[in-house]
């Protein structure tokens, strides 16, 4: 394996996988991964894959590992606490600085903003553990790279969907939506468009100290989402129920999501980078994200 790279995507899962494959013809990429069975299936894909656990103490990098020029930060925060341990732990032994970092973050940070339309200028209020955690990794990040002088780029992404990750088996169980009239906002982004907005925020010089809203720019309900997909799919509707009989019937992940109401405005990104969204589209996103027939 080679042990030196362009590009470093820790994390990858969901759309770090997508974005290391996207960042094989530019140059070197190395895939950093929590288990063996993981770095087993990067290797698989033409992607050098290094294990790193950042949850225990005494793990690092394999002595000889290369600084790549940029990284690409997608690996979550632990599940509990309002801090990232994680991703202090990983700045802490990096054997030498990259040139930058780009890290993957949430709008979640903003809180609930209700029917404002709300950009990068907002600022940050979390009310919720996880999206503090996200604050808090922000923080760590960007002090740390100006102490190193790197540079560093935020990118804060909604609900990303895609394939395998629509919810057929919410609709399947029945689970209800929030009736319109009382349906907060929520914003989504497609994975193969939010793939195209990191490769832009890694390369592009403008991007260096910048923070971005990622999403497809057409901000609307999770209910309106869910209904959208039960059509495309020929699943029976969900019932609509009433705000407080939805907190009784919905997972509390589910719920932690409904209890927020957003609407992001990305156009900073698409100004100043050139982002342009495949699928702006939700019914032409949903359809890309089935299966084959």
């Amino acid at each position: 394996m080679a042990m030196t790279a362009r590009y470093l995507v820790a994390g990858c899962g969901y759309v770090g996988v997508r974005l290391a494959r996207g960042l094989l013809p530019r140059g070197p990429v190395v895939g950093l991964t929590r288990s063996e069975a993981s770095a087993e299936q990067l290797d698989a894909q033409g992607i050098d894959a290094v294990v790193w656990d950042l949850d225990v103490a005494e793990s690092a990098l394999p002595r000889g590992f290369g600084t790549p020029s940029v990284v690409f930060y997608l690996v979550p925060p632990p599940a509990t606490g309002v801090l990232d341990p994680r991703l202090k732990r990983f700045l802490a032994l990096l054997p030498a600085p990259p040139a930058r970092i780009v890290y993957v973050s949430t709008t979640g940070v903003y809180g609930n903003t209700g029917s404002v339309l709300i950009d990068e200028t907002t600022p940050v209020n979390p009310s919720t553990d996880r999206a503090r955690r996200r604050v808090d990794a922000e923080t760590s990040l960007t002090q740390w790279c100006e102490r190193q002088g790197v540079g560093w780029t935020i990118v804060r992404t909604p609900g990303i969907y895609g394939p395998g990750r629509l919810p057929i088996e919410r609709l399947k169980r029945g689970e209800p939506m929030i009736r319109h009239a009382e349906a907060g906002y929520s914003s989504r982004i497609h994975v193969d468009d939010l793939v195209a907005a990191l490769l832009l925020a890694g390369s592009a010089p403008r991007a260096v100290e910048r923070i971005y809203n990622v999403s497809d720019g057409n901000p609307a309900t999770m209910t309106e989402y869910f209904e959208r997909v039960a059509t495309l799919t020929g699943l029976p509707a969900p019932a609509l129920v009433s705000r407080a009989e939805a907190e009784k019937a919905v997972s509390p992940g589910l719920w932690s999501y409904l209890t927020e109401s957003r609407r992001i405005d990305s156009s900073r990104i698409r100004d100043e980078l050139g982002f342009a969204p495949r699928f702006k589209d939700l019914r032409l996103g949903i359809l890309s994200s089935l299966p084959a027939p």
